[in-house]
């Protein structure tokens, strides 16, 4: 329930003042008459004037009460919200490599990616969202889904070694590609984030962006992988020994493949710029929402006026014919 008129509530402070002066009154309206004994004064049951002896007063309150709700106009209001969305399919192709353990992000390549990755999925709650992972193969993590809380623990749990090593870009493109070909959605987009180039699998790169572009799929292609030499961890017998590698890959290649789609190519070369990126992205494919709002208002005042004139029309027969005094 809502007010058009809240101000005049506040008329019920004017009780504050009414109450204090009815209770010096009737302090001052006390009789005295002294007696000899009250014993048998106090057997002697109080009658009903006696009892109702503060009721006017008490239903003079409550009609002021009430007519300051009534003056402030209250109202019953019903909505109906029509909202319509225009989501976007989103699927994300991780490379799951070994490569992507590599310390020039922070704490490494594949761990930062998974965490912008999610903070983008946190931000798109309108959007159906997935995940493919690829090595040297490709398998889907989890399915477009609008349950994003879901999504972003299979990120959490995704890690190297899951599948064998490898760096299969074609293939993890077009199996993201397969898992949103049958879409309706007018807009459909790949992530494919990987630090290496094309070495394994049966899908040429090029022929899954044809593939792509063929269901009206953009691809937004992202190399991870600071300028210069990373330091990579690798397991040994004799336990984790680190190594250093260049960091290149195949670049003209991604490149490719977001020209062909209609998509960008992306260079992060640290935390930040990896975070920027899908900052831009985000922007590039905003959410179209049209929300439609009625609301109806109702007067719900009439009730408490007519109980403040009913407690004004009872304090007058109380006052004037049950409670009446005979003053000289």
């Amino acid at each position: 329930m809502t007010f058009a008129n809240p101000g005049y509530l506040l008329l019920g402070l004017l009780l504050v003042p009414v109450l204090l002066w009815y209770w010096h009154e009737m302090r001052k309206a006390d009789a005295s008459v002294q007696i000899s004994d009250t014993t048998t004064l106090a057997r002697q049951p109080r009658s009903l004037r006696v009892w109702l002896l503060h009721v006017p007063f008490v239903l003079r309150v409550a009609a002021i009460a009430l007519l300051s709700i009534a003056l402030a106009r209250p109202q019953l209001t019903n909505k109906w919200s029509s909202e319509s969305t225009e989501g976007i399919d989103i699927m994300m192709a991780l490379d799951i490599s070994g490569t992507m353990l590599a310390e020039d992000l922070k704490p490494n390549r594949l761990e930062a990616a998974k965490d912008v990755a999610s903070e983008f999925v946190k931000n798109r709650p309108n959007d159906q969202i997935g995940l493919v992972v690829f090595a040297g193969e490709s398998f889907t993590q989890c399915p477009l889904t609008t349950d994003h809380a879901v999504l972003v623990n299979l990120f959490q749990s995704v890690e190297y070694g899951m599948i064998e090593d490898g760096t299969a870009i074609g293939l993890g493109l077009a199996n993201a590609v397969n898992r949103m070909k049958d879409s309706e959605t007018k807009s459909k987009v790949v992530i494919l984030l990987t630090d290496g180039s094309n070495n394994r699998g049966d899908i040429a790169p090029q022929t899954a962006a044809e593939i792509a572009k063929t269901f009206g799929i953009r691809v937004y292609t992202v190399g991870v992988g600071s300028y210069g030499q990373a330091r990579v961890p690798v397991q040994t017998p004799m336990g984790r020994q680190y190594m250093t590698m260049d960091s290149e890959f195949d670049e003209g290649t991604l490149r490719r493949i977001a020209e062909t789609t209609g998509g960008q190519y992306f260079r992060a070369t640290d935390n930040n710029s990896l975070k920027q990126i899908y900052e831009q992205i985000d922007q590039l494919e905003k959410t179209k929402l049209r929300v439609r709002e009625y609301s109806k208002h109702t007067e719900n005042f009439m009730p408490y006026l007519i109980a403040a004139l009913a407690c004004l029309l009872l304090e007058v027969i109380l006052r004037y014919f049950v409670l009446r005094t005979i003053s000289n």
